[in-house]
C-alpha cells in the first residue's frame, strides 16, 4: 500500500545516526523515558499529517504526538505566528500587560457555552488537572474526589491520584481523599453498554461511592467525556446526565478533562462534554491547543475562579506571549477551516472501513470512538490480544503507518491523527490495517 502523493520536499538530514543518537540518549537521560518501538522512531522533519524519519522515509501520522499536533506539523500560519512573536518579546509573566494573552483567552471562552467564561493558562494537561482540583477544593470547602477506573489525568502526584490505570502510578503511597467509581465500558463492563438506562445504571456507581466510600460530601468528579489512554472508551449517552446529578447532589463541581476530546476532534461538537448534552462546572484542556507547543488552560465559572485570588496564585510561563500566539493561531485555523466538520467526514470514513474489517477479521472486538478519535480492540478468546496488538503496531510502522496503542492490557490501537487527515490518507490507513491483519493472522 502506497501513502499519497505529497509536494512537500524535507531537507536532507545531517544529523546524527539512530545508533550514536540513541547511545548518547542512554547516556544521559532518565531511563523511565521509554521509546515505543523496539526499533525506535526517528522522526526529523514533520508536514501537516506527515512525517520523515533520519533515512527520508515518509510516514502517514495516525497519532498526532499522542493526539497533540491538531491542525498539522509544522502548521505554516502556526510557524508564522510563532516566529514572528519570537522576534519581538520571547517571554513575559501575566503580572505585566501583554496582548497576546487577552487576545487568545477571548478567542477560547468565546467556543463554550455560559458560565464558562474565565481562562487560567498553564503547561500541561497535568498541571492543568492538578489547578482545577485545588479550584473545586477551595469552592466547595470539601476534600474528596471521584474520578473513573481506567482513566488518565496525568503523571503529577494530583494526576497519579486521579488514575486509575495502574501501569501509569508508581508503588508510592497516594495522596489522599481520591476514589475511583467503575467506568462504562462496552466490552468488560457489567452492564450492557447499548440498553435503555445503561448510562444511568453506570452512574448509580457514583452514588454509591459518595454514600458508603466517602463523607457523603465531595469537592468534585472529573472524567475525560471519552476516556484516551485507557482506550478510547466513550460512554453512554446518559451517563454524564446522571453522574453529574449525583455529584452536585454530594455538594461537588463536575470537570471535564478534554485533554484529548477537545477542540472538535470528536466530529460533532467542539468539546467532547457537548456530545453528552451536560455542562460542566470547570473544563481542563491542552494538547491540541497549541499544535505541540506547551500549552494547557483551565476554563470555568465567574464564581469558582473568583476563589484564586484569595491567595498570590502565580504561573511563570502560563500566559506566555510564544504560547498565546501558538494558540490563537491554532484556533483561528481550527475555526476557519472548520477542522471538526471534517474530522466527522474523515471519522465516518474510517469508522465504516473500520467496522467492514472487523466483519472479515473476528479478532477485531470493537470498533468505538467517533471523528478522529477512534479506538480497535483486539481480542482473543475474549481475553485482550495483548501480543497481537503489539506486532501490529509495529508492523504499522514498517508499513509506513504510524498509530497509537492503550487499555489496561495494550490491546487498543488508537487513532488520533493531525486533523488534516485526508479522504486518500484514511484509505492508506485501512489498506495498511488490511495488509498487516493478513499478514498476522
Amino acid at each position: 500500500m502506497d501513502l499519497p502523493p505529497c509536494d512537500y520536499i524535507p531537507e536532507a538530514y545531517q544529523g546524527p545516526s539512530k545508533e550514536e543518537l540513541l547511545a548518547r540518549r542512554k547516556a544521559v537521560l532518565n531511563p523511565g523515558i521509554f521509546l515505543l518501538y523496539k526499533d525506535p522512531f526517528y522522526p526529523v522533519q514533520g508536514y501537516m499529517q506527515y512525517l520523515w524519519d533520519e533515512t527520508g522515509k515518509r510516514y502517514l501520522d495516525a497519532f498526532g504526538g499522542i493526539c497533540t499536533v491538531s491542525v498539522g506539523h509544522c502548521h505554516p500560519e502556526v510557524t508564522a505566528a510563532i516566529t514572528a512573536q519570537a522576534g519581538m518579546i520571547q517571554h513575559a509573566p501575566t503580572c505585566y500587560l501583554h496582548p497576546a494573552v487577552v487576545e487568545f483567552a477571548e478567542s477560547l471562552v468565546s467556543t463554550f457555552p455560559d458560565p464558562l467564561k474565565r481562562v487560567y493558562f498553564v503547561n500541561s494537561g497535568s498541571e492543568a488537572n492538578d489547578l482545577a482540583i485545588l479550584m473545586a477544593r477551595l469552592f466547595t470547602d470539601h476534600h474528596e474526589v471521584i474520578s473513573l477506573r481506567n482513566c488518565y489525568h496525568g503523571g503529577n502526584a494530583v494526576g497519579m491520584s486521579l488514575t486509575g490505570h495502574h501501569t501509569w502510578k508508581y508503588p508510592v503511597p497516594p495522596m489522599p481523599g481520591f476514589q475511583h467509581a467503575k467506568a462504562p465500558h462496552p466490552i468488560w463492563g457489567p452492564i450492557r453498554y447499548d440498553t435503555p438506562g445503561a448510562g444511568r445504571d453506570y452512574a448509580a456507581e457514583i452514588q454509591q461511592l459518595i454514600q458508603f466510600g466517602t463523607s457523603g460530601k465531595i469537592a468534585a468528579f472529573i472524567a475525560e467525556p471519552m476516556q484516551g489512554v485507557g482506550g478510547t472508551v466513550p460512554y453512554p449517552s446518559d451517563y454524564l446526565e446522571h453522574a453529574y446529578a449525583h455529584v452536585r447532589a454530594a455538594g461537588g463541581v463536575c470537570i471535564a478533562d478534554e485533554v484529548q476530546t477537545g477542540f472538535g476532534r470528536t466530529g460533532t461538537h467542539f468539546w467532547g462534554f457537548e456530545n453528552y448534552g451536560v455542562t460542566p462546572d470547570i473544563v481542563v484542556m491542552a494538547k491540541s491547543i497549541g499544535n505541540g507547543f506547551p500549552l494547557a488552560a483551565v476554563v470555568t465559572t465567574d464564581e469558582i475562579a473568583a476563589k484564586m485570588s484569595e491567595r498570590i496564585h502565580f504561573n511563570t510561563f502560563g500566559g506566555d506571549p510564544l504560547a498565546m500566539v501558538a494558540g490563537k493561531a491554532t484556533l483561528d485555523v481550527m475555526l476557519r477551516d472548520d477542522t471538526m466538520g471534517h474530522c466527522k467526514l474523515i471519522g465516518d470514513r474510517l469508522i465504516t472501513g473500520l467496522k467492514s474489517l472487523q466483519s472479515r477479521f473476528p479478532i477485531i472486538a470493537d470498533v468505538r470512538g467517533s471523528g478522529l478519535i477512534l479506538g480497535v480492540e483486539f481480542v482473543i478468546d475474549r481475553q485482550p490480544a495483548t501480543a497481537f496488538t503489539a506486532d501490529f503496531f509495529e508492523r504499522c510502522k514498517d508499513h509506513g503507518l504510524i498509530v497509537g496503542k492503550g487499555g489496561l492490557f495494550g490491546s487498543v490501537i488508537r487513532i488520533k491523527p493531525p486533523m488534516c487527515l485526508t479522504e486518500a490518507d484514511a484509505d492508506f490507513l485501512l489498506g495498511v490495517f488490511a495488509e498487516v491483519l493478513a499478514e498476522l493472522s
